[in-house]
Formats: structure tokens, sequence, C-alpha cells
């Protein structure tokens, strides 16, 4: 049976325990019987009215979290799924390479920092730091205040992490997205910004969303190219990507004009070097959008995920 793990990773005093018990007070583990591995005790506790079919276990050694322990408990406590509050000195790495069963599945990993102490983690504990950001699905800076806000947006933590949704929980109780105008998903100062493969569809999303950002911009990217009938002397270049669930798959598009399409057939792929230009297109209806201008074509092989997810 295929159990799904949610990890909240952080050190301590990040709120990872607060996290959790709003997760469970919220019904998480209302109707599945649920396993809560605790690798980190801090001064907040799981609040006993959330435990009504949790069952806690701590583990105080990076040492102990095998596999063979996790089958154990597995068989059991015989969860339906797991929460684990992780040890912000530990390796994730380590953890889901060789601890995790086969048949537990990390569904999610949830990164929780104090915003105040972020700069001295980052300074002094860096690759263990940027470890739980660039593996996060979704990363929340707790306690912040305006001053804070403003640091984190200025280190464009985006570029570490283009997946991850990053939320910012003020001292005031409210909450905001870390994405705004402001922030960049890439460092638009290189020369050519390449576009990796994974990340097509988040580049795809902020140039349509902020034209003007890549307005004579350099960018490299591995796309499929497709012939239109109704684009006479252009083509759309893009991936094609799961939304929602395999029945819904789409094609996100850029219309491009160059030299040399006339040699690859549709559906095939290319790397593709261009420039980004704002031009009155029919495909954005009667708009200014943004054309590729090609400067450099050749073929590519199909990435090992053809299919982008978001």
């Amino acid at each position: 049976m295929e159990i799904p793990v949610y990890l909240a990773a952080g050190f301590l005093d990040g709120g990872k325990t607060s996290f959790l018990n709003g997760v469970l007070q919220d019904g998480f583990a209302r109707e599945d019987p649920t396993l809560l591995i605790c690798c980190e005790e801090g001064t907040e506790e799981y609040d006993p009215k959330a435990l009504r079919n949790v069952t806690v276990v701590t583990v105080e050694e990076e040492s102990e979290l095998t596999r063979d322990f996790l089958k154990r408990c597995e068989k059991k406590y015989r969860p339906r799924q797991v929460l684990v509050e992780f040890n912000g000195m530990w390796s994730l790495g380590r953890f889901y390479q060789d601890a995790l069963p086969d048949n537990w599945v990390l569904y999610q990993i949830m990164t929780m920092v104090e915003a105040s102490t972020f700069d001295s983690y980052a300074k002094n504990l860096g690759q263990l730091m940027m470890e739980k950001l660039t593996n996060a699905d979704m990363i929340v800076f707790n306690r912040c205040d305006e001053a804070l806000r403003a640091a984190l947006r200025q280190r464009n933590l985006r570029m570490v992490n283009r997946r991850a949704s990053i939320f910012l929980e003020n001292t005031d109780g409210t909450s905001e997205d870390y994405a705004d105008d402001t922030v960049c998903p890439f460092d638009l100062n290189q020369d050519i910004i390449d576009i990796p493969d994974d990340d097509f569809g988040v580049w795809y999303v902020d140039v349509m969303e902020h034209p003007e950002r890549y307005e004579g911009k350099a960018i490299r990217a591995k796309t499929v190219v497709c012939h239109l009938p109704q684009y006479p002397g252009e083509v759309i270049l893009g991936r094609f990507a799961m939304t929602c669930c395999e029945n819904d798959i789409s094609f996100l598009g850029l219309v491009a004009r160059g030299e040399g399409f006339d040699a690859y057939e549709s559906r095939s792929w290319a790397d593709v070097t261009g420039v980004v230009r704002l031009e009155d297109h029919k495909a954005y209806q009667g708009q200014s959008g943004p054309v590729l201008r090609v400067t450099a074509l050749s073929p590519a092989d199909k990435p090992k995920q053809d299919v982008l997810t978001f």
C-alpha cells in the first residue's frame, strides 16, 4: 500500500510544530490513522485535542531513522499517512534516498523559517539551509515585519526555488504571497537567460504575466516546435504541460519568428536561442505580447520528462 509522507523541514523555533498543529486541527487526521514522526522537540507542543487519530513517535538520533525502523512503524501502527517534523540539522537527501521505504511516497516538503534568524542560519549553516529551501514545495517565513519582508524580497529567493509556493507570515497574524511585481524567478542580468527544462512552465507564466521584464532579453530553452496553418511563416514554440490531471494537458506556446523552421516537423524538439520582443500579434487578440525572434536553432533530444507539471 502506498503511504503519502508530508515533511515539515526547518530549524529549531522555525514554526514547524505550530504549522503541524494547524494542519491537524483542520481535520487532517480525522478519518485516516496518521503517524507523526517527531525528530526535534522545541518549546511548542502538539495539541492533544488534534492527536485523537494520531500516533506520535519520537526519533532522537539521525542514525535511528532507517528504512527498517520505518517499516517496523508501518507494521505496528498501520498508518494511512505520515507526518514528519524533521530535524533541521539532519540531511533531507539521506532521509528520502536511504531511509524512506519504497511504498512511502514523499508527497510534500514544507519548510518553515523564522524570518529574523534566516540570515544567521544562511551564513553559518548555508548548505543545510539551502537544502531545505531548494527541495521544498512550500516555504513559509514566519514572524515577518515590514523590514524583513523587504529584505527577503530583495534577496529574490525565487531564483533559489522557482516552483515552491512561498508565503510571508506577518507579526500581525496576516499572510501574504512572497511573489509580487518586484520579484522575478530568473536572473535578468545574464547575457542569455537559460531556462532549465523543468522550469519552462515557470518562465512561460512569468513572461506572459510580465512580458515587459523580458523585452530585449535573450533566452535559451529546449522546446517543441509546432506549425499552425493560421500563422504562416511563423511557429509556436513551447511545451506540453499537465495542469491538473492526465486528462488536462495543454500546450504552453510562444509565437516565434526566424529562419530554419521548415526543417522541423511539428512536435519535434529543438534547442532555441532568441530575443523576446513585445509585438502586436493576432495570437494576443489585438494586443501586444511576447514574440521570440530566434537567432539560433538546433535539433534536440526529448527530455526525460517531456510533459511539464505544476
